[in-house]
C-alpha cells in the first residue's frame, strides 16, 4: 500500500510539472544577465545566449492592435520566442513625438508581459532620424532605464536603422543616449545602430564606441533581397572578425520593402549563417498587413490563439524554425 501511495504522489508531481513549466526553463532564468565580453554578447555563464524571437510591428497602424498581453503570451508559449522586440514608433502620426503617453503605455504593457514570461525584450526607438530627435530619445530612455534597471531581461535599442548618414552622426547620438541610460542603469545591454539601415557594421567596427561596458550593435537584412546576399554577409563577417558584438535585431524573409518574394533557399542560407555565428535575432514582424514579411493573415485575432490557417507562409516558416531551434 505504501508503494502505491508513493507511486501516486510521484505521478501527481510529474503531472504538475508538465502542466506548469519550471521557472528555470525560461530564457531569462537560463541565461540571466547579458553582457559583452571579448567582442561577443554572452550570458551569465559566459556563453552566447543566441536568443531567437519576434519583432512586433510599428506601434501604430495595423500592428498596434497586437500590443497586448495575449499576443506576448502566445509568442512565448506557442512560437517559443525567447526575445520580443518592441518597435515603438517615433515620428509618424500617433508615434512618440505626438502621443508619448500612449506609446509608453503600449511599450510597458508588452515589456512587462514578456518579462513575466521570462523572455528578453528589445525596447526599440523605431526611428530613422533619431539624431533629429535626440532630446526626446534621451527623455524616453531615461524613463525606461528608471523603470527597468535591475531587470536583466531588458535590452535598450537606441536607434532603429539610421539612413545614409555618417558613422560619426550615429556614434555621437548613441554616446549621448548611452550616457543618459548609464546614469540610471549601469549594466543592461545597449544596442547601437549603424549607417545604411543597420548594414554598415564593418564601418562601426573600424571605430567602435569606447568608454562604456555592454554595448553591442544591430545588424539588419532581408533574406530574399538581391542586394542583401553574400556582399552583405561579408560586411558582417568583417565586423565579427574585428570583434564587434552583433545582434540581428531585425530581419525578414522577404525584401527590404517588407514585401516582394519569399525565397526559402536564400532565407535558409541566412538562417544558417546566424546559427553558425551564434547570433541572437528577432524576425520582422507581427502584423496582419498584406505583405510578405507579415506573419499573420489579414484579420488574424488580436487575442492570438492562431492556427496555421491564420499564419502567412512567413509566419508558418518562422514559427516552425523557432519551435525547432528554441527547444
Amino acid at each position: 500500500m505504501k508503494k502505491v501511495i508513493i507511486l501516486l504522489i510521484s505521478m501527481s508531481i510529474l503531472m504538475l510539472q508538465s502542466a506548469y513549466p519550471q521557472v528555470n526553463s525560461t530564457p531569462g532564468t537560463k541565461n540571466g544577465k547579458l553582457s559583452v565580453r571579448d567582442g561577443r554578447i554572452v550570458n551569465e555563464h559566459g556563453n552566447p545566449p543566441q536568443l531567437r524571437g519576434i519583432s512586433l510591428s510599428w506601434s501604430i497602424w495595423q500592428g498596434q492592435k497586437y500590443y497586448n498581453p495575449d499576443v506576448i503570451n502566445w509568442l512565448c508559449a506557442d512560437f517559443k520566442a525567447s526575445v520580443i522586440r518592441v518597435s515603438m514608433a517615433v515620428e509618424p502620426k500617433g508615434g512618440y513625438l505626438q502621443d508619448s503617453a500612449r506609446q509608453v503605455q503600449l511599450v510597458t504593457t508588452v515589456t512587462d508581459q514578456a518579462i513575466k514570461n521570462g523572455a528578453y525584450v528589445l525596447i526599440d526607438w523605431h526611428d530613422h532620424h533619431a539624431d533629429k530627435n535626440i532630446e526626446k530619445a534621451k527623455q524616453f530612455f531615461a524613463l525606461m532605464a528608471q523603470k527597468y534597471k535591475g531587470k536583466p531581461n531588458v535590452i535598450y535599442e537606441v536607434w532603429n536603422e539610421p539612413e545614409k548618414v555618417s558613422w560619426s552622426v550615429v556614434k555621437n547620438y548613441a554616446v549621448e543616449v548611452i550616457k543618459t541610460i548609464r546614469r540610471v542603469d549601469a549594466d543592461n545591454l545597449i544596442i547601437v545602430g549603424s549607417p545604411t539601415w543597420d548594414q554598415d557594421v564593418d564601418v562601426a567596427a573600424a571605430d567602435p564606441i569606447t568608454g562604456f561596458k555592454n554595448i553591442a550593435y544591430s545588424f539588419h537584412f532581408y533574406a530574399s533581397d538581391q542586394n542583401h546576399q553574400q556582399q552583405l554577409r561579408d560586411k558582417a563577417n568583417i565586423a565579427i572578425k574585428n570583434k564587434l558584438p552583433l545582434f540581428v535585431t531585425e530581419w525578414g524573409v522577404g525584401e527590404a520593402t517588407g514585401d516582394g518574394v519569399f525565397d526559402k533557399a536564400k532565407t535558409d542560407v541566412w538562417l544558417k549563417w546566424m546559427e553558425d555565428n551564434q547570433l541572437s535575432w528577432a524576425n520582422w514582424n507581427v502584423t496582419d498587413k498584406n505583405e510578405t514579411t507579415a506573419l499573420l493573415k489579414p484579420g488574424a485575432s488580436v487575442s492570438a490563439n492562431w492556427t496555421e490557417q491564420n499564419l502567412t507562409p512567413a509566419g508558418i516558416y518562422i514559427r516552425s524554425k523557432l519551435r525547432q531551434l528554441n527547444k
